[in-house]
Protein backbone atom coordinates (compact mmCIF):
# COMPACT_ATOMS: atom_id res chain seq x y z
CA UNK A 1 0.00 0.00 0.00
CA UNK A 2 3.13 1.73 0.65
CA UNK A 3 3.89 2.07 -2.98
CA UNK A 4 2.63 2.04 -6.45
CA UNK A 5 3.82 1.21 -10.25
CA UNK A 6 4.21 4.21 -12.50
CA UNK A 7 2.22 2.02 -14.91
CA UNK A 8 -0.75 1.58 -12.49
CA UNK A 9 -0.36 5.53 -11.86
CA UNK A 10 -0.20 6.44 -14.90
CA UNK A 11 -3.46 3.90 -16.18
CA UNK A 12 -5.35 5.99 -13.16
CA UNK A 13 -4.68 9.03 -14.71
CA UNK A 14 -5.38 8.95 -18.06
CA UNK A 15 -8.95 7.24 -17.40
CA UNK A 16 -9.24 10.38 -14.97
CA UNK A 17 -8.16 12.34 -17.75
CA UNK A 18 -10.87 10.66 -19.95
CA UNK A 19 -13.23 11.05 -17.84
CA UNK A 20 -12.82 14.78 -17.22
CA UNK A 21 -11.94 15.78 -20.66
CA UNK A 22 -15.40 14.18 -21.53
CA UNK A 23 -17.16 17.53 -21.04
CA UNK A 24 -16.09 18.46 -24.39
CA UNK A 25 -18.08 16.00 -26.06
CA UNK A 26 -20.93 17.94 -24.54
CA UNK A 27 -19.53 20.84 -25.85
CA UNK A 28 -19.46 19.14 -29.60
CA UNK A 29 -23.06 17.90 -28.81
CA UNK A 30 -23.88 21.74 -28.44
CA UNK A 31 -22.23 22.77 -31.56
CA UNK A 32 -22.98 19.94 -33.87
CA UNK A 33 -26.51 18.78 -33.17
CA UNK A 34 -29.32 21.33 -34.16
CA UNK A 35 -31.26 19.91 -31.35
CA UNK A 36 -30.35 17.41 -28.48
CA UNK A 37 -31.76 14.03 -28.42
CA UNK A 38 -32.97 14.25 -24.78
CA UNK A 39 -34.69 10.81 -24.68
CA UNK A 40 -31.13 9.44 -25.46
CA UNK A 41 -29.24 11.72 -22.62
CA UNK A 42 -31.73 10.75 -19.78
CA UNK A 43 -30.99 7.06 -20.64
CA UNK A 44 -27.35 7.43 -20.62
CA UNK A 45 -27.88 10.15 -17.27
CA UNK A 46 -29.40 6.91 -15.75
CA UNK A 47 -27.33 4.23 -16.95
CA UNK A 48 -24.56 6.42 -15.12
CA UNK A 49 -26.15 6.52 -12.34
CA UNK A 50 -26.80 2.87 -12.20
CA UNK A 51 -23.06 1.95 -12.75
CA UNK A 52 -21.97 4.30 -9.86
CA UNK A 53 -24.94 2.95 -7.20
CA UNK A 54 -24.30 -0.18 -7.91
CA UNK A 55 -20.46 -0.30 -7.87
CA UNK A 56 -20.78 1.52 -4.77
CA UNK A 57 -23.10 -0.50 -3.00
CA UNK A 58 -21.61 -3.82 -3.77
CA UNK A 59 -17.98 -3.42 -4.58
CA UNK A 60 -16.79 -0.28 -3.13
CA UNK A 61 -18.60 0.10 0.08
CA UNK A 62 -17.54 -3.73 1.39
CA UNK A 63 -14.16 -3.22 0.07
CA UNK A 64 -13.89 -0.60 2.12
CA UNK A 65 -15.40 -2.40 5.23
CA UNK A 66 -13.26 -4.91 4.70
CA UNK A 67 -10.02 -2.74 4.60
CA UNK A 68 -11.07 -1.19 8.02
CA UNK A 69 -12.52 -4.06 10.04
CA UNK A 70 -9.12 -5.78 9.46
CA UNK A 71 -7.23 -2.63 10.85
CA UNK A 72 -10.00 -2.08 14.04
CA UNK A 73 -11.73 -5.07 13.91
CA UNK A 74 -15.24 -5.82 13.09
CA UNK A 75 -17.42 -3.44 14.95
CA UNK A 76 -15.26 -0.53 15.16
CA UNK A 77 -13.98 -0.96 11.98
CA UNK A 78 -17.79 -1.08 10.23
CA UNK A 79 -18.63 1.98 12.14
CA UNK A 80 -15.47 4.08 10.32
CA UNK A 81 -16.59 2.67 7.04
CA UNK A 82 -20.80 4.23 8.07
CA UNK A 83 -19.26 7.13 9.25
CA UNK A 84 -16.63 7.73 6.29
CA UNK A 85 -19.43 6.91 3.31
CA UNK A 86 -21.56 9.62 5.03
CA UNK A 87 -18.47 11.78 5.32
CA UNK A 88 -18.30 11.75 1.60
CA UNK A 89 -21.73 11.97 1.16
CA UNK A 90 -21.66 15.84 3.66
CA UNK A 91 -18.50 16.71 1.58
CA UNK A 92 -20.69 17.03 -1.79
CA UNK A 93 -23.88 18.35 0.14
CA UNK A 94 -21.65 21.20 1.66
CA UNK A 95 -20.19 21.61 -2.11
CA UNK A 96 -23.77 21.77 -3.32
CA UNK A 97 -24.81 24.34 -0.30
CA UNK A 98 -21.91 26.53 -1.17
CA UNK A 99 -22.76 27.19 -4.83
CA UNK A 100 -25.25 29.11 -6.04
CA UNK A 101 -28.36 27.40 -7.56
CA UNK A 102 -28.56 28.64 -10.93
CA UNK A 103 -24.63 27.80 -11.35
CA UNK A 104 -24.98 24.54 -9.55
CA UNK A 105 -24.87 21.29 -12.06
CA UNK A 106 -26.81 19.53 -9.41
CA UNK A 107 -29.65 21.86 -10.12
CA UNK A 108 -31.59 20.07 -13.24
CA UNK A 109 -32.68 22.40 -16.03
CA UNK A 110 -33.10 21.90 -19.62
CA UNK A 111 -29.82 21.79 -22.08
CA UNK A 112 -32.25 22.24 -24.95
CA UNK A 113 -34.08 25.38 -23.53
CA UNK A 114 -31.02 27.23 -24.31
CA UNK A 115 -31.22 26.63 -27.91
CA UNK A 116 -33.82 29.68 -27.62
CA UNK A 117 -31.14 32.50 -27.36
CA UNK A 118 -29.64 33.98 -30.72
CA UNK A 119 -26.66 33.22 -31.59
CA UNK A 120 -24.28 35.90 -30.86
CA UNK A 121 -26.63 37.84 -29.26
CA UNK A 122 -25.04 40.16 -26.13
CA UNK A 123 -26.62 38.77 -23.49
CA UNK A 124 -24.43 39.09 -19.96
CA UNK A 125 -26.63 37.02 -18.05
CA UNK A 126 -26.61 34.39 -20.04
CA UNK A 127 -22.72 34.63 -20.36
CA UNK A 128 -22.26 34.88 -16.38
CA UNK A 129 -24.21 31.64 -15.77
CA UNK A 130 -22.01 30.18 -18.29
CA UNK A 131 -18.89 31.04 -16.59
CA UNK A 132 -20.21 30.47 -12.99
CA UNK A 133 -21.33 27.35 -13.89
CA UNK A 134 -17.77 26.46 -15.51
CA UNK A 135 -16.38 27.09 -12.08
CA UNK A 136 -19.42 25.00 -10.15
CA UNK A 137 -18.66 22.12 -11.96
CA UNK A 138 -14.98 22.51 -11.83
CA UNK A 139 -15.48 22.47 -7.75
CA UNK A 140 -17.75 19.57 -8.00
CA UNK A 141 -14.90 17.52 -10.63
CA UNK A 142 -12.25 18.25 -8.07
CA UNK A 143 -13.68 15.40 -5.30
CA UNK A 144 -14.75 13.18 -8.36
CA UNK A 145 -11.34 12.85 -9.65
CA UNK A 146 -9.96 11.89 -6.82
CA UNK A 147 -12.72 9.39 -6.43
CA UNK A 148 -12.10 7.61 -10.41
CA UNK A 149 -8.04 7.92 -9.76
CA UNK A 150 -8.14 6.28 -6.20
CA UNK A 151 -10.39 3.47 -7.49
CA UNK A 152 -8.39 3.01 -10.90
CA UNK A 153 -5.14 2.81 -8.38
CA UNK A 154 -6.90 -0.31 -6.86
CA UNK A 155 -8.39 -1.82 -9.30
CA UNK A 156 -7.99 -0.98 -12.74
CA UNK A 157 -11.04 -3.03 -14.18
CA UNK A 158 -13.30 -0.95 -11.58
CA UNK A 159 -11.55 1.91 -12.29
CA UNK A 160 -12.92 1.64 -16.24
CA UNK A 161 -16.31 1.40 -15.20
CA UNK A 162 -15.89 4.21 -12.99
CA UNK A 163 -14.84 6.29 -15.09
CA UNK A 164 -17.17 5.85 -18.38
CA UNK A 165 -20.07 6.23 -15.91
CA UNK A 166 -17.86 9.54 -14.54
CA UNK A 167 -17.41 10.54 -17.73
CA UNK A 168 -21.20 9.72 -19.10
CA UNK A 169 -22.71 11.94 -16.31
CA UNK A 170 -19.83 14.47 -17.15
CA UNK A 171 -21.11 15.41 -20.98
CA UNK A 172 -24.10 17.36 -20.06
CA UNK A 173 -22.06 19.18 -17.50
CA UNK A 174 -20.31 19.90 -20.61
CA UNK A 175 -23.20 21.62 -22.83
CA UNK A 176 -24.37 23.43 -19.60
CA UNK A 177 -21.41 25.37 -20.15
CA UNK A 178 -20.66 25.63 -23.63
CA UNK A 179 -24.08 26.76 -24.55
CA UNK A 180 -24.59 29.80 -22.85
CA UNK A 181 -21.46 30.68 -23.76
CA UNK A 182 -21.50 30.17 -27.40
CA UNK A 183 -25.03 31.76 -27.46
CA UNK A 184 -23.98 34.65 -25.98
CA UNK A 185 -20.61 35.34 -27.46
CA UNK A 186 -21.02 33.64 -30.85
CA UNK A 187 -18.05 32.28 -30.35
CA UNK A 188 -17.41 28.39 -30.12
CA UNK A 189 -13.82 28.86 -29.21
CA UNK A 190 -14.67 30.72 -26.25
CA UNK A 191 -17.48 28.27 -24.86
CA UNK A 192 -15.16 25.08 -25.77
CA UNK A 193 -12.10 26.53 -23.52
CA UNK A 194 -14.33 27.14 -20.92
CA UNK A 195 -15.96 24.02 -20.79
CA UNK A 196 -12.13 22.27 -21.45
CA UNK A 197 -11.14 23.86 -18.36
CA UNK A 198 -13.96 22.98 -16.37
CA UNK A 199 -13.28 18.91 -17.40
CA UNK A 200 -9.87 19.63 -15.91
CA UNK A 201 -10.86 20.17 -12.52
CA UNK A 202 -10.95 16.25 -12.30
CA UNK A 203 -6.72 15.03 -13.19
CA UNK A 204 -5.97 18.57 -10.83
CA UNK A 205 -7.94 16.56 -8.08
CA UNK A 206 -6.63 13.15 -9.12
CA UNK A 207 -2.77 14.69 -8.55
CA UNK A 208 -3.66 16.87 -6.01
CA UNK A 209 -5.47 13.78 -4.03
CA UNK A 210 -2.50 11.95 -4.63
CA UNK A 211 0.55 13.97 -3.71
CA UNK A 212 -1.48 15.05 -0.79
CA UNK A 213 -2.55 11.60 0.45
CA UNK A 214 0.67 9.40 -0.71
CA UNK A 215 2.97 9.88 2.33
CA UNK A 216 0.26 9.16 5.11
CA UNK A 217 -1.18 6.03 2.68
CA UNK A 218 -2.32 3.07 4.92
CA UNK A 219 -4.87 0.66 5.50
CA UNK A 220 -6.79 3.20 7.34
CA UNK A 221 -6.75 5.98 5.02
CA UNK A 222 -7.12 3.45 1.77
CA UNK A 223 -10.54 2.55 3.63
CA UNK A 224 -11.94 5.63 4.69
CA UNK A 225 -10.73 7.57 1.23
CA UNK A 226 -12.90 4.36 -0.54
CA UNK A 227 -16.24 4.44 1.74
CA UNK A 228 -15.94 8.32 1.26
CA UNK A 229 -15.69 7.70 -2.95
CA UNK A 230 -18.55 5.25 -2.46
CA UNK A 231 -20.36 8.58 -0.28
CA UNK A 232 -19.72 10.74 -3.36
CA UNK A 233 -21.22 8.90 -6.18
CA UNK A 234 -24.30 7.59 -4.65
CA UNK A 235 -24.80 11.39 -3.54
CA UNK A 236 -23.84 12.34 -7.35
CA UNK A 237 -26.46 9.67 -8.59
CA UNK A 238 -29.47 10.70 -5.80
CA UNK A 239 -28.72 14.63 -6.49
CA UNK A 240 -28.07 14.85 -9.86
CA UNK A 241 -27.86 12.70 -12.69
CA UNK A 242 -31.84 10.92 -11.27
CA UNK A 243 -33.29 13.85 -11.34
CA UNK A 244 -31.65 15.43 -14.16
CA UNK A 245 -32.75 12.14 -16.28
CA UNK A 246 -36.22 12.09 -15.10
CA UNK A 247 -36.38 15.48 -16.16
CA UNK A 248 -34.88 15.39 -19.76
CA UNK A 249 -37.32 12.68 -20.36
CA UNK A 250 -40.05 9.96 -19.32
CA UNK A 251 -39.71 8.01 -15.89
CA UNK A 252 -39.30 4.95 -17.52
CA UNK A 253 -36.76 5.94 -19.96
CA UNK A 254 -34.53 6.70 -16.83
CA UNK A 255 -35.47 4.03 -14.70
CA UNK A 256 -34.55 1.49 -17.40
CA UNK A 257 -31.00 3.05 -18.02
CA UNK A 258 -30.56 2.69 -14.18
CA UNK A 259 -31.34 -0.63 -14.09
CA UNK A 260 -29.07 -1.35 -17.09
CA UNK A 261 -26.16 0.28 -15.65
CA UNK A 262 -26.51 -1.81 -12.73
CA UNK A 263 -26.83 -5.16 -14.77
CA UNK A 264 -23.72 -3.95 -17.10
CA UNK A 265 -21.78 -3.53 -14.04
CA UNK A 266 -23.07 -6.67 -12.32
CA UNK A 267 -22.13 -8.82 -15.46
CA UNK A 268 -18.27 -6.97 -15.90
CA UNK A 269 -17.50 -7.46 -12.43
CA UNK A 270 -18.78 -11.07 -12.88
CA UNK A 271 -16.23 -11.18 -15.85
CA UNK A 272 -13.71 -10.16 -13.94
CA UNK A 273 -13.83 -11.97 -11.23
Amino acid sequence: MESFEWQAVLLAFGLTVFAGLSTGIGSAFAFFSKKIDVRFLSGALGFSAGVMIYVSMIEIFPKARQTLESVYGATTGYWYTTLAFFGGIAVMALIDKLVPGPENPHEARGVEDMHTQQLGEDNGELLRMGIFSALAIAIHNFPEGLATFISALDDPALGVSIAVAVAIHNIPEGISVSVPIYYSTGSKRQAFKYSFLSGLAEPLGAIVGFTVLRPFISDTLFGITFASVAGIMVYISLDELLPTAEKYAEHHIAIWGLISGMAVMALSLLLLA
